[in-house]
Protein backbone atom coordinates (compact mmCIF):
# COMPACT_ATOMS: atom_id res chain seq x y z
CA UNK A 1 0.00 0.00 0.00
CA UNK A 2 1.72 3.32 -1.03
CA UNK A 3 0.34 6.27 1.00
CA UNK A 4 1.83 8.82 -1.57
CA UNK A 5 -0.87 7.58 -4.57
CA UNK A 6 -4.00 8.78 -4.93
CA UNK A 7 -5.86 5.54 -5.40
CA UNK A 8 -9.37 6.94 -5.97
CA UNK A 9 -7.79 9.92 -8.57
CA UNK A 10 -5.90 6.44 -9.88
CA UNK A 11 -9.35 4.68 -10.57
CA UNK A 12 -11.52 8.21 -11.31
CA UNK A 13 -13.69 8.16 -8.02
CA UNK A 14 -14.71 9.69 -5.63
CA UNK A 15 -13.43 9.34 -2.27
CA UNK A 16 -16.98 8.53 -1.13
CA UNK A 17 -17.44 5.96 -4.02
CA UNK A 18 -19.27 3.01 -2.93
CA UNK A 19 -17.71 -0.44 -4.10
CA UNK A 20 -20.37 -1.17 -6.71
CA UNK A 21 -19.10 1.76 -8.46
CA UNK A 22 -15.46 1.14 -7.50
CA UNK A 23 -15.46 -2.16 -9.35
CA UNK A 24 -17.23 -0.42 -12.21
CA UNK A 25 -14.03 1.95 -12.91
CA UNK A 26 -11.55 -0.65 -12.19
CA UNK A 27 -13.04 -3.22 -14.89
CA UNK A 28 -13.51 -0.16 -17.28
CA UNK A 29 -10.11 0.77 -16.88
CA UNK A 30 -8.41 -2.89 -16.37
CA UNK A 31 -10.25 -4.03 -20.03
CA UNK A 32 -8.79 -0.35 -21.55
CA UNK A 33 -5.27 -0.84 -20.45
CA UNK A 34 -4.73 -4.99 -20.08
CA UNK A 35 -1.63 -5.78 -21.54
CA UNK A 36 -3.40 -8.56 -24.34
CA UNK A 37 -4.90 -6.01 -25.72
CA UNK A 38 -2.00 -3.23 -25.76
CA UNK A 39 0.93 -5.78 -26.56
CA UNK A 40 4.54 -3.99 -26.67
CA UNK A 41 3.19 -0.66 -25.02
CA UNK A 42 4.79 -0.27 -22.02
CA UNK A 43 3.15 2.88 -20.99
CA UNK A 44 -0.06 0.64 -20.73
CA UNK A 45 1.67 -2.14 -18.95
CA UNK A 46 2.58 0.16 -16.70
CA UNK A 47 -0.86 1.83 -16.11
CA UNK A 48 -2.68 -1.48 -15.52
CA UNK A 49 -0.09 -2.57 -12.62
CA UNK A 50 -1.65 0.48 -10.63
CA UNK A 51 -5.27 0.30 -11.52
CA UNK A 52 -4.43 -3.21 -9.63
CA UNK A 53 -2.71 -1.91 -7.12
CA UNK A 54 -5.10 0.85 -6.67
CA UNK A 55 -8.20 -1.45 -6.99
CA UNK A 56 -6.70 -4.39 -4.86
CA UNK A 57 -6.58 -1.81 -1.79
CA UNK A 58 -9.89 0.16 -2.35
CA UNK A 59 -11.84 -3.23 -2.79
CA UNK A 60 -10.93 -4.44 0.48
CA UNK A 61 -13.28 -2.76 3.13
CA UNK A 62 -10.52 -2.95 5.80
CA UNK A 63 -6.98 -2.24 3.90
CA UNK A 64 -9.54 0.80 2.46
CA UNK A 65 -9.91 2.44 5.58
CA UNK A 66 -6.22 2.13 6.86
CA UNK A 67 -5.72 3.83 3.59
CA UNK A 68 -7.88 6.47 4.33
CA UNK A 69 -6.89 6.93 7.83
CA UNK A 70 -3.22 7.33 6.98
CA UNK A 71 -3.72 9.49 4.06
CA UNK A 72 -5.86 12.02 6.12
CA UNK A 73 -3.14 11.89 8.65
CA UNK A 74 0.22 11.63 6.60
CA UNK A 75 -0.74 13.13 3.51
CA UNK A 76 1.63 12.09 1.13
CA UNK A 77 3.62 9.73 2.70
CA UNK A 78 6.37 10.22 4.93
CA UNK A 79 6.34 12.22 8.18
CA UNK A 80 9.50 14.44 10.14
CA UNK A 81 9.04 17.17 12.43
CA UNK A 82 9.50 20.35 12.26
CA UNK A 83 13.57 20.67 11.79
CA UNK A 84 13.95 17.77 10.28
CA UNK A 85 13.73 15.23 12.91
CA UNK A 86 11.05 14.80 16.15
CA UNK A 87 10.98 16.27 19.29
CA UNK A 88 14.34 15.23 21.06
CA UNK A 89 16.33 14.60 17.87
CA UNK A 90 14.68 11.52 16.66
CA UNK A 91 14.21 11.02 13.02
CA UNK A 92 11.44 8.91 11.55
CA UNK A 93 9.78 7.70 8.71
CA UNK A 94 6.65 6.63 7.79
CA UNK A 95 7.85 3.53 6.25
CA UNK A 96 9.87 2.27 9.63
CA UNK A 97 6.38 4.12 11.87
CA UNK A 98 3.96 1.88 9.70
CA UNK A 99 5.67 -0.70 8.45
CA UNK A 100 4.34 -3.66 10.51
CA UNK A 101 0.77 -2.01 9.13
CA UNK A 102 1.34 -1.57 5.44
CA UNK A 103 4.33 -4.37 4.84
CA UNK A 104 1.24 -6.58 3.39
CA UNK A 105 3.51 -9.19 1.58
CA UNK A 106 6.58 -6.99 1.45
CA UNK A 107 9.05 -9.40 2.22
CA UNK A 108 11.94 -9.29 4.53
CA UNK A 109 13.84 -5.76 5.31
CA UNK A 110 17.81 -5.75 4.47
CA UNK A 111 19.36 -2.90 6.48
CA UNK A 112 22.50 -0.88 4.83
CA UNK A 113 24.19 1.64 7.98
CA UNK A 114 21.27 3.44 9.71
CA UNK A 115 18.74 3.11 6.83
CA UNK A 116 17.27 0.45 5.81
CA UNK A 117 15.81 -1.52 1.66
CA UNK A 118 12.60 -3.02 1.70
CA UNK A 119 12.39 -5.88 -1.19
CA UNK A 120 9.49 -5.45 -3.65
CA UNK A 121 6.56 -7.47 -3.69
CA UNK A 122 5.54 -8.34 -7.17
CA UNK A 123 2.18 -7.14 -8.88
CA UNK A 124 -0.70 -8.06 -9.19
CA UNK A 125 -2.10 -9.49 -12.25
CA UNK A 126 -5.25 -9.54 -13.80
CA UNK A 127 -7.06 -12.73 -16.36
CA UNK A 128 -10.54 -13.56 -17.75
CA UNK A 129 -12.31 -16.47 -18.73
CA UNK A 130 -14.71 -17.88 -19.98
CA UNK A 131 -17.13 -21.02 -18.62
CA UNK A 132 -19.78 -23.20 -19.44
CA UNK A 133 -22.81 -22.74 -17.16
CA UNK A 134 -22.35 -26.30 -16.48
CA UNK A 135 -18.84 -25.29 -15.31
CA UNK A 136 -19.66 -22.87 -13.50
CA UNK A 137 -21.65 -25.03 -11.33
CA UNK A 138 -19.44 -28.27 -10.80
CA UNK A 139 -16.07 -26.24 -10.76
CA UNK A 140 -13.45 -26.31 -13.24
CA UNK A 141 -9.49 -26.25 -14.26
CA UNK A 142 -8.83 -23.90 -16.82
CA UNK A 143 -5.64 -22.76 -18.21
CA UNK A 144 -4.59 -19.11 -18.19
CA UNK A 145 -1.78 -17.49 -20.55
CA UNK A 146 -0.28 -14.95 -18.04
CA UNK A 147 1.49 -11.37 -19.36
CA UNK A 148 3.51 -10.39 -16.48
CA UNK A 149 7.07 -8.67 -14.99
CA UNK A 150 9.86 -10.87 -14.16
CA UNK A 151 13.35 -10.70 -13.54
CA UNK A 152 15.31 -10.16 -16.63
CA UNK A 153 17.06 -13.58 -17.78
CA UNK A 154 19.85 -11.79 -19.34
CA UNK A 155 20.89 -9.67 -16.31
CA UNK A 156 19.14 -12.09 -13.46
CA UNK A 157 17.11 -9.10 -12.48
CA UNK A 158 19.96 -6.30 -11.32
CA UNK A 159 19.59 -4.11 -14.89
CA UNK A 160 23.13 -4.44 -15.42
CA UNK A 161 25.44 -5.64 -18.56
CA UNK A 162 26.45 -9.35 -18.20
CA UNK A 163 29.85 -8.85 -15.96
CA UNK A 164 29.00 -5.48 -14.08
CA UNK A 165 27.32 -4.74 -10.84
CA UNK A 166 24.87 -1.80 -10.49
CA UNK A 167 25.98 0.85 -7.73
CA UNK A 168 23.99 2.00 -4.21
CA UNK A 169 22.29 5.48 -5.09
CA UNK A 170 24.00 7.83 -3.53
CA UNK A 171 20.99 10.19 -3.59
CA UNK A 172 18.58 8.23 -1.10
CA UNK A 173 21.64 5.65 0.19
CA UNK A 174 19.81 2.55 -1.49
CA UNK A 175 16.87 3.04 -0.05
CA UNK A 176 14.95 4.30 -2.68
CA UNK A 177 13.41 7.09 -0.99
CA UNK A 178 14.46 11.21 -0.75
CA UNK A 179 12.70 13.58 2.06
CA UNK A 180 10.73 16.46 0.30
CA UNK A 181 10.52 19.53 3.00
CA UNK A 182 6.98 21.40 2.90
CA UNK A 183 5.71 23.56 4.82
CA UNK A 184 7.49 22.60 8.86
CA UNK A 185 7.02 19.14 7.39
CA UNK A 186 9.19 16.38 5.32
CA UNK A 187 7.65 13.93 3.47
CA UNK A 188 9.24 10.96 1.82
CA UNK A 189 9.12 10.39 -2.03
CA UNK A 190 10.92 7.63 -4.24
CA UNK A 191 14.04 8.85 -5.80
CA UNK A 192 14.00 10.21 -8.88
CA UNK A 193 17.79 9.22 -9.63
CA UNK A 194 17.13 5.48 -9.42
CA UNK A 195 13.46 5.69 -9.51
CA UNK A 196 12.81 4.14 -6.38
CA UNK A 197 14.64 1.46 -6.76
CA UNK A 198 18.05 2.20 -4.71
CA UNK A 199 20.52 1.10 -7.47
CA UNK A 200 22.17 3.15 -9.97
CA UNK A 201 23.46 0.89 -13.38
CA UNK A 202 26.26 2.68 -15.27
CA UNK A 203 26.18 0.18 -18.41
CA UNK A 204 22.67 -1.15 -18.95
CA UNK A 205 21.70 -4.20 -19.78
CA UNK A 206 21.00 -4.74 -23.34
CA UNK A 207 17.53 -6.46 -23.00
CA UNK A 208 16.07 -5.10 -20.22
CA UNK A 209 17.65 -1.39 -20.22
CA UNK A 210 18.47 -1.28 -16.90
CA UNK A 211 15.54 -2.00 -15.32
CA UNK A 212 16.03 -5.28 -14.48
CA UNK A 213 12.06 -6.60 -15.88
CA UNK A 214 11.21 -8.18 -18.68
CA UNK A 215 7.85 -9.03 -19.86
CA UNK A 216 7.32 -12.97 -19.97
CA UNK A 217 4.66 -15.15 -20.93
CA UNK A 218 3.82 -17.96 -19.20
CA UNK A 219 0.74 -20.63 -19.12
CA UNK A 220 -0.36 -21.88 -15.83
CA UNK A 221 -3.99 -24.07 -14.87
CA UNK A 222 -6.11 -22.43 -12.17
CA UNK A 223 -9.00 -24.32 -10.44
CA UNK A 224 -12.60 -22.31 -10.10
CA UNK A 225 -14.61 -23.69 -7.86
CA UNK A 226 -17.97 -24.70 -7.93
CA UNK A 227 -20.71 -22.47 -7.62
CA UNK A 228 -18.97 -19.33 -9.35
CA UNK A 229 -20.98 -16.59 -10.38
CA UNK A 230 -20.93 -14.45 -13.56
CA UNK A 231 -18.35 -11.42 -13.15
CA UNK A 232 -16.99 -12.77 -9.98
CA UNK A 233 -13.43 -11.89 -9.10
CA UNK A 234 -11.10 -15.10 -7.65
CA UNK A 235 -7.99 -14.32 -6.03
CA UNK A 236 -4.82 -17.21 -6.69
CA UNK A 237 -2.99 -16.16 -3.98
CA UNK A 238 1.28 -16.19 -5.02
CA UNK A 239 0.68 -16.27 -9.04
CA UNK A 240 0.57 -13.07 -10.20
CA UNK A 241 4.29 -11.36 -11.21
CA UNK A 242 7.69 -12.33 -9.18
CA UNK A 243 8.84 -10.02 -6.43
CA UNK A 244 11.74 -8.29 -6.63
CA UNK A 245 15.32 -8.28 -4.30
CA UNK A 246 13.71 -11.43 -2.20
CA UNK A 247 9.85 -10.22 -2.28
CA UNK A 248 6.95 -12.65 -2.89
CA UNK A 249 4.99 -12.83 -5.85
CA UNK A 250 1.90 -10.64 -6.71
CA UNK A 251 -1.64 -12.32 -6.55
CA UNK A 252 -3.40 -12.87 -9.76
CA UNK A 253 -7.05 -11.75 -10.06
CA UNK A 254 -9.46 -14.11 -12.31
CA UNK A 255 -12.85 -12.42 -13.59
CA UNK A 256 -14.91 -15.44 -14.65
CA UNK A 257 -17.89 -15.16 -17.03
CA UNK A 258 -20.49 -17.45 -17.45
CA UNK A 259 -22.18 -18.25 -20.79
CA UNK A 260 -25.71 -18.80 -20.59
CA UNK A 261 -27.27 -22.43 -20.53
CA UNK A 262 -30.49 -23.29 -23.25
CA UNK A 263 -32.54 -24.43 -20.44
CA UNK A 264 -31.28 -23.47 -16.88
CA UNK A 265 -30.61 -20.31 -15.00
CA UNK A 266 -29.61 -19.40 -11.88
CA UNK A 267 -30.96 -17.29 -8.48
CA UNK A 268 -28.71 -17.33 -6.24
CA UNK A 269 -27.44 -20.80 -5.03
CA UNK A 270 -30.78 -22.17 -6.97
CA UNK A 271 -30.68 -23.61 -10.29
CA UNK A 272 -33.78 -22.64 -12.30
CA UNK A 273 -35.85 -24.35 -15.61
CA UNK A 274 -39.09 -23.71 -17.18
CA UNK A 275 -41.46 -26.54 -18.12
CA UNK A 276 -43.93 -26.26 -20.49
CA UNK A 277 -47.03 -28.55 -19.86
CA UNK A 278 -50.63 -29.28 -21.49
CA UNK A 279 -54.20 -27.27 -20.12
CA UNK A 280 -55.34 -31.11 -19.26
CA UNK A 281 -52.15 -31.80 -17.01
CA UNK A 282 -52.68 -28.40 -15.71
CA UNK A 283 -55.94 -28.79 -14.25
CA UNK A 284 -56.31 -32.28 -13.70
CA UNK A 285 -53.08 -32.58 -12.09
CA UNK A 286 -49.99 -35.30 -13.67
CA UNK A 287 -46.82 -36.46 -13.20
CA UNK A 288 -43.62 -34.27 -15.24
CA UNK A 289 -40.35 -35.37 -16.20
CA UNK A 290 -37.96 -32.40 -15.20
CA UNK A 291 -34.61 -32.31 -16.53
CA UNK A 292 -31.95 -31.96 -13.93
CA UNK A 293 -28.57 -30.12 -15.07
CA UNK A 294 -25.91 -32.97 -15.76
CA UNK A 295 -28.34 -36.10 -14.11
CA UNK A 296 -31.30 -38.16 -15.24
CA UNK A 297 -34.88 -36.60 -15.08
CA UNK A 298 -36.68 -36.62 -12.15
CA UNK A 299 -40.61 -36.99 -11.62
CA UNK A 300 -42.34 -33.90 -10.24
CA UNK A 301 -45.77 -34.07 -9.40
CA UNK A 302 -47.97 -31.26 -10.56
CA UNK A 303 -50.81 -31.09 -8.40
CA UNK A 304 -54.13 -30.44 -9.95
CA UNK A 305 -55.75 -26.73 -10.55
CA UNK A 306 -52.56 -25.64 -11.30
CA UNK A 307 -51.83 -22.25 -12.51
CA UNK A 308 -49.61 -21.02 -15.16
CA UNK A 309 -46.20 -20.35 -13.71
CA UNK A 310 -46.54 -22.28 -10.53
CA UNK A 311 -43.16 -22.92 -8.99
CA UNK A 312 -42.34 -26.24 -7.69
CA UNK A 313 -39.14 -26.83 -5.50
CA UNK A 314 -36.79 -30.19 -6.01
CA UNK A 315 -34.89 -30.06 -3.30
CA UNK A 316 -30.93 -30.81 -3.45
CA UNK A 317 -30.62 -30.21 -7.31
CA UNK A 318 -28.84 -26.83 -6.95
CA UNK A 319 -25.32 -25.31 -6.84
CA UNK A 320 -22.88 -26.22 -3.91
CA UNK A 321 -22.60 -24.33 -1.15
CA UNK A 322 -19.56 -23.37 0.93
CA UNK A 323 -21.08 -25.62 3.66
CA UNK A 324 -21.03 -27.93 1.55
CA UNK A 325 -24.91 -28.25 1.44
CA UNK A 326 -26.88 -27.91 -2.07
CA UNK A 327 -29.24 -25.10 -3.57
CA UNK A 328 -32.59 -26.41 -4.97
CA UNK A 329 -33.97 -26.49 -8.28
CA UNK A 330 -36.96 -24.54 -9.20
CA UNK A 331 -39.28 -25.57 -11.79
CA UNK A 332 -41.91 -23.46 -13.61
CA UNK A 333 -44.65 -24.84 -15.31
CA UNK A 334 -46.05 -22.66 -18.15
CA UNK A 335 -49.06 -24.33 -19.91
CA UNK A 336 -48.38 -24.63 -23.88
CA UNK A 337 -50.83 -23.16 -26.15
CA UNK A 338 -50.50 -25.53 -29.44
CA UNK A 339 -50.21 -23.26 -32.81
CA UNK A 340 -52.39 -25.81 -34.78
CA UNK A 341 -55.45 -28.09 -33.25
CA UNK A 342 -57.84 -30.98 -35.41
CA UNK A 343 -61.45 -30.91 -35.75
CA UNK A 344 -61.84 -33.38 -32.69
CA UNK A 345 -59.86 -30.96 -29.90
CA UNK A 346 -61.65 -27.94 -31.20
CA UNK A 347 -64.70 -29.72 -30.70
CA UNK A 348 -63.98 -31.24 -26.95
CA UNK A 349 -62.85 -26.95 -26.23
CA UNK A 350 -66.24 -25.56 -27.13
CA UNK A 351 -67.68 -28.53 -25.23
CA UNK A 352 -65.61 -27.53 -22.33
CA UNK A 353 -66.38 -23.54 -22.63
CA UNK A 354 -70.38 -24.42 -22.63
CA UNK A 355 -69.92 -26.41 -19.68
CA UNK A 356 -67.69 -23.59 -17.69
CA UNK A 357 -69.90 -20.66 -19.26
CA UNK A 358 -70.40 -19.33 -15.64
CA UNK A 359 -66.75 -18.74 -15.14
CA UNK A 360 -65.77 -15.05 -16.05
CA UNK A 361 -61.86 -14.97 -14.86
CA UNK A 362 -61.75 -11.20 -15.85
CA UNK A 363 -64.75 -10.02 -13.66
CA UNK A 364 -62.77 -9.25 -10.71
CA UNK A 365 -60.61 -7.41 -12.31
CA UNK A 366 -62.84 -5.29 -14.29
CA UNK A 367 -64.59 -4.65 -11.27
CA UNK A 368 -61.45 -3.64 -8.98
CA UNK A 369 -60.91 -0.73 -12.11
CA UNK A 370 -64.62 0.83 -11.97
CA UNK A 371 -63.49 1.35 -7.87
CA UNK A 372 -60.32 3.45 -8.97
Amino acid sequence: MAVNKDYYKILGVSKDAPAADIKKAYRKLARQYHPDANKGDAASEEKFKEISEAYDVLSDDKRRKEYDDSRSVFGNGGFRGPTGGAPGGFNFDIGDLLGGLFNRGGGPTTTTGTRSTQARRGADVESEVTLKFSDSIDGATVSLRLTSDTPCSACSGTGAKAGTTPRVCPTCSGTGQVSRNQGGFAFSEPCRDCKGRGLLVDDPCPVCHGSGRAASSRTISARIPAGVRDGQRIRLKGKGASGERGGPAGDLYVVVHVSPHPVFGREDDNLTVTVPVTFPEAVLGAEIQVPTLGGMPVTVKLPQNSQNGRVLRVRGRGVLRKDGTKGDLLVRFEIAVPAEIGEDARTALKKYQEATGNHHPRAELLEAAKGE
